[in-house]
């Protein structure tokens, strides 16, 4: 229970004693105190004067004076116009630490019963994992976990777009002037070869427009089933996936299931068959099909091209339709780029107009563009930032930055190997989860390595500066317990405030679906440590009872660190 709901649950109960009225405790409006005023919590009582026929002052002295006699929890009151504001006992704050410590589930929220799918990643094959791949790779994966955490069933999915034109352009490229090089014959990732067949392609096309039709024809060919493409695009995809695999695990990145495009095209080449069938769709004189959305206020879709070849809102429509039937999903959500948001809008309206009612449940997570300090990155022109050569320029910087600092000297090479790696990915990963996912961001890495600041890099040696307290406690028999008597000074009160209103936080950002919100959680309690930390004896502190207290205070909060983090996929080192 938060203390917004036990408050308000209080508050319940003291209108009913003072004035033999029913209020719900949800009914009721409880917003932290503003910080000219003094108190924790405040009850918004205006709304509440239909039931008091007093006064706002009056009304709000009346269920404050209820409270602090009734109410252990509550020590004090003030009223001032219409707002009531509570402060909150050493029983309360004693009894909330006591619950964070003791729960080893605290930020876990009870089951929903909701069953989410999130799609993400859903990358090309004609081209190695970049830099907007990493944020999307990121926000779905912080997503999904973020959903579990708030009690929902997740299913973590992505669709790999293996067939189409594009995969095509890099097959041709490959065929005309890669001479049968391999990835073991030019000792490359697979999907760094692709990728390269995809540039040469673009500079083949500006040499000679006319070799798009060579493209389209090969395409035709592949969705004929003719052998010798299919060949070659089977080799090549191999490549492909054995390149992101790799690229996936550097990243911490996992599905629980992965569709391709070559199966779930065909799924949605039955879907646009039922929908002429039942004349939603239009067929042209050239033989392709339409869905004219004009009356909805947008335009015609294509949904087949003349020559009968698919297009991705082809397959979006049957893999839709297939999850829905196959997980009886209570929302799907999508994680690709805003530049996407006309297509989504298309994807729900036309599954709609062909009758089924989950359409409704379709969410796209609609993110900005990662921009670099010198632009926009563009793939056929081969600019990209990618994923691999960013993930080992973070883990440079790491090191780089924690030899400066001197601290590792006593650790392994192995040891300090592994955390160069920790730090590096937990600083990629923050700095781009502590941006709403609405927003461009601009990606900087050696802003993101800063050991100071609002970066992972703080957080991470925020909780190698607890354990290391908590490793000297142990060494010198120190209790960590809780202890039945200690009094809370007003920071540590401000710590246990941070620390209780965790799960709230889990709720609001799962609710939004923003992990920005759990990123700047996180730094906020941390700097709050490192606060404290500065101000107070803790190993040092003479009294036992008092010291076993900030000690369970400050293990806590480690551990609600972890939580949190973890959210984010980020590691947390106890050594730094």
């Amino acid at each position: 229970m938060t203390a917004e709901q036990f408050i308000a649950l209080k508050a319940s109960e003291a209108i009913r004693a003072v004035y033999s009225a029913e209020v719900e405790p949800s009914a009721l409006q409880i917003q932290p105190t503003r910080k000219e005023f003094e108190g924790d919590y405040t009850l918004v009582v205006f709304p509440l004067l239909r039931v008091t026929h007093q006064s706002p002052d009056a009304s709000g002295n009346a269920i404050g004076e209820w409270l602090v006699a009734n109410c252990s929890e509550i020590r004090a009151f003030n009223s001032v116009k219409g707002f009531l504001n509570l402060s909150l006992s050493q029983v309360y704050w004693k009894e909330s630490l006591e619950g964070v410590v003791s729960d080893e589930n605290f930020g876990k929220l009870p089951s929903t019963g909701r069953r989410i799918m999130v799609e993400f990643s859903s990358p090309n094959t004609n081209k190695p994992l970049h830099l907007g791949h990493v944020r999307n790779n990121l926000l779905g994966s912080s997503v999904s976990n973020l959903l579990a955490a708030a009690g929902n069933d997740v299913i973590k999915t992505t669709l790999v777009n293996d067939r189409g034109v594009h995969i095509c352009k890099s097959m041709y490229a490959w065929e005309k002037r890669f001479n049968g090089a391999t990835p073991e014959s030019t000792g490359k990732k697979g999907d760094h070869l692709v990728g390269d067949c995809y540039v040469e392609f673009a500079k083949m096309e500006k040499e000679n427009p006319a070799v798009m039709d060579d493209v389209h024809e090969m395409l035709v060919k592949w969705e004929e089933g003719d052998p010798q493409v299919r060949k070659l695009w089977e080799m090549m995809n191999k490549w492909v996936f054995a390149g992101f695999e790799q690229t996936y695990k550097a990243l911490g990145i996992t599905f629980d299931k992965t569709y391709y495009e070559h199966d779930t095209y065909l799924l949605g080449k039955e879907l646009v068959q039922r929908g002429l069938d039942m004349g939603v769709f239009v067929k042209d004189p050239d033989g392709s099909v339409w869905c004219d959305l004009t009356a909805d206020g947008l335009d015609r879709k294509l949904l087949l091209r003349s020559d009968g070849t698919s297009v991705y809102i082809t397959q979006d429509l049957g893999t839709a339709e297939r999850r829905f039937s196959e997980y009886k999903l209570d929302s799907h959500i999508y994680v690709v780029g805003d530049e996407q948001n006309y297509h989504f809008q298309v994807l729900k309206l036309i599954l709609k107009k062909l009758g089924f009612d989950w359409a409704d449940q379709i969410f796209h997570l609609s993110y900005g563009m990662v921009e670099l300090p010198e632009g926009k990155m563009k793939s056929r022109e081969g600019t990209v930032v990618d994923a691999d050569d960013l993930i080992a320029k973070m883990y440079d910087e790491a090191k780089a930055t924690s030899e400066e600092s001197g601290k590792l000297a006593e650790l392994s090479e192995e040891e300090k190997d592994r955390l160069y790696s920790m730090i590096g990915l937990g600083a990629l990963k923050y700095f781009i989860l502590k941006v709403d996912p609405k927003k461009k961001m601009l990606f900087n890495p050696k802003e993101s390595i800063d050991f100071n600041g609002n970066t992972g890099p703080f957080i991470q040696y925020t909780h190698a500066r607890i354990c290391s307290i908590l490793r000297k406690a142990q060494q010198q028999g120190f209790s960590t317990s809780m202890p039945d008597s200690a009094e809370l000074s007003a920071k540590e009160i401000r710590l246990v405030k941070i620390l209780s209103s965790y799960p709230q936080k889990v709720s609001e950002a799962a609710s939004a679906l923003s992990p920005a919100l759990i990123a700047n959680y996180c730094y906020e309690l941390a700097k709050e440590f490192n606060q404290y930390y500065h101000d107070t004896g803790i190993l040092k502190e003479p009294d036992a009872n008092l010291r076993s207290m900030r000690l369970a205070l400050i293990s806590a909060l480690a551990s609600v660190l972890r939580r949190g983090m973890n959210i984010l996929g980020i590691e947390l080192p106890e050594r730094m």
